[in-house]
């Protein structure tokens, strides 16, 4: 029998190249809960067991610091990473959009963002889109009211409609491409089956497998969910998946926690050696 991991991971390679984007996974999902802060070597071991070239990593490292993301501490000849300060508002709005339920206190409104200048389209469009807001027109956003509006959009003209006529409703079906998301979530559920069956079975992951298939989890199912709008279930089909995957993540993710925090335990350091415990909410992910 296959290892419950080798279809992923051989999915993964037949893509292109996604290291920064895994990086990025890397970090939020588990770093941040333990202090922020990792040695490089950390990460190599752990691309090592996606037959990620060290090359590649040093690279997109190189890359996410230039762009921003990240900032390098060296003590002697090691270098440490965490999180920059810069686009940390859009990183916690993620966070929130991947791991939190979805909103159940609807008004019935939307805000509607309008940005007018070319420059500042570009400067926010990723924030955004990461927030859960969707562009019907260049210009034009729309989330639910309520939905946090990133620093980088601040400037932007804000206003409140209602998507209860049709016309409301035809903004919506504008804004979001809802059948690709459907059929993403779908092809989530499609690759991560075979390994909730397994673990279902009994099968005994390594606590280095288990970091990886969580990694894994987290970074194919952050590619769908920060295109999800998450909106009210009122306006969503009935038979919308996003529900299901939801919950076939959840139950992966807490089947692999424990293991995967074990493998952190004995692997990954800081500037002042292992990392320190995780926090407390990390185990109420994925909570209903």
């Amino acid at each position: 029998m296959a290892h419950p991991l080798s279809r992923i991971i051989d999915q993964l390679k037949r893509e292109p190249s996604r290291t920064g984007s895994i990086v990025i996974t890397v970090f939020g999902d588990a770093i941040v809960p333990r202090g922020g802060s990792v040695w490089l070597g950390t990460l190599l071991e752990f691309f090592e067991s996606l037959d990620i070239d060290s090359g590649v990593v040093r690279t997109a490292m190189s890359r996410l610091a230039a762009d921003g993301w990240l900032t390098r501490e060296k003590v002697g000849r090691n270098s440490f990473y965490r999180l920059a300060d810069k686009g940390r508002q859009t990183f916690e709005a993620a966070t929130r959009h991947i791991y939190d339920p979805p909103p159940s206190d609807w008004t019935g409104r939307f805000e509607l963002l309008l940005i007018g200048n070319g420059e500042d389209r570009d400067a926010s469009r990723e924030a955004l889109r990461n927030a859960g807001f969707g562009s019907p027109l260049p210009g034009v956003w729309v989330a639910p009211s309520g939905v946090p509006v990133p620093d980088e959009a601040a400037g932007a003209i804000r206003l409140e409609v209602s998507a209860e006529d049709d016309s409301g409703r035809r903004l919506l079906s504008a804004s979001w491409p809802l059948d690709r998301t459907a059929d993403a979530y779908l092809k989530f559920m499609k690759t991560f089956e075979p390994l909730r069956a397994a673990i279902a079975r009994g099968t005994e992951l390594s606590d280095a497998d288990a970091f990886t298939a969580r990694i894994l989890l987290i970074h194919y199912y952050r590619r769908v969910v920060l295109r999800d709008p998450l909106l009210p279930e009122s306006l969503l089909p009935a038979d919308w998946p996003g529900r299901a995957a939801r919950a076939l993540c959840g139950e992966i993710y807490r089947a692999l926690l424990a293991p995967s925090e074990q493998w952190l335990d004995s692997h990954a350091i800081n500037q002042k050696g292992p990392l320190p415990a995780a926090l407390k909410l990390l185990k109420r992910r994925f909570d209903a």
